[in-house]
């Protein structure tokens, strides 16, 4: 488990977050959204350790992040994968170099080992004839695909994902969610989510937490939102006429 206490982040006179609480459980997606400027982006870099918070805590399975020792922080670190937005693959290596990367930096594995490891991730993936092509040589959403495989390869305990569906189309979408999902629960793991994209909450979102202004406005599963009211996540989450149509049809149906 991830348990955060009052944590507090300020950048000169802006207080951009402003006492959070709450907890992200293993072998669950759980998405953190909010508009621009909520402080999504900064609680991401707080969770992840590159941003420390003037006040409040961080633990990762009872290990206090403020009290670790360098080398602690270090393997801490290494547990945790990361999918970043635009998926940050080096365009001058192939799918099978991009993978292997992180094992080349931090393990101290055989060549045939890290071959098995990067063949066996990528076959999770869907990805298994890509492996000599240039990110330039696939599309947005394989390029995604090798992004989680190259997250997962170090066999994390923590995988954070930032607006993992930018640029996709929606059908596109839905398979990097509910990949992101069969992995968090076959390899019973942490996953923490940035994510704007409604589609994203209604269908994965066993865990939210949504922000507004720097505070935690509300936090429960996509099954609460359609039940709450909450007025701000509602007038965040049914911004769209067709969100709208859908609630309206759960709680008929419920009634």
């Amino acid at each position: 488990m991830i348990e955060v206490v009052n944590l507090h982040k300020s950048f000169g006179d802006a207080h951009v977050l402003k006492g959070i609480t709450t907890t992200f459980e293993k072998g669950k997606t759980n998405l953190i959204i909010g508009q621009s400027g909520s402080g999504k982006t900064v609680f991401m870099k707080c969770l992840l350790g590159l941003m420390i918070p003037d006040e409040g805590t961080i633990s990762y399975d009872g290990r206090r992040f403020a009290l670790l020792s360098g080398d602690e922080r270090r393997d801490l670190r290494q547990d945790m994968g990361m999918v970043f937005q635009g998926s940050a693959l080096f365009d001058s290596m192939t799918v099978e170099g991009n993978v292997m990367f992180p094992l080349e930096m931090f393990t101290k594995q055989s060549r045939s080992e890290m071959e098995d490891r990067v063949n066996f991730v990528l076959k999770r993936v869907n990805l298994v004839d890509a492996h000599k092509k240039f990110p330039s040589e696939i599309s947005g959403g394989m390029q995604k695909r090798v992004a989680i495989a190259r997250a997962i390869v170090m066999n994390p305990k923590y995988l954070f994902c930032d607006e993992p569906n930018s640029g996709l189309d929606p059908n596109t979408a839905i398979l990097i969610d509910n990949l992101i999902q069969e992995i968090t629960k076959e390899y019973d793991i942490i996953t923490v989510i940035n994510s704007h994209d409604m589609n994203s909450v209604m269908e994965i979102g066993e865990k939210i937490v949504f922000l507004k202004n720097g505070v935690k406005e509300w936090e429960g599963t996509n099954k609460d939102i359609f039940r709450t009211d909450n007025k701000a996540i509602t007038d965040f989450v049914y911004s769209s006429e067709l969100f709208k149509k859908v609630r309206q049809m759960y709680l008929k149906d419920g009634d």
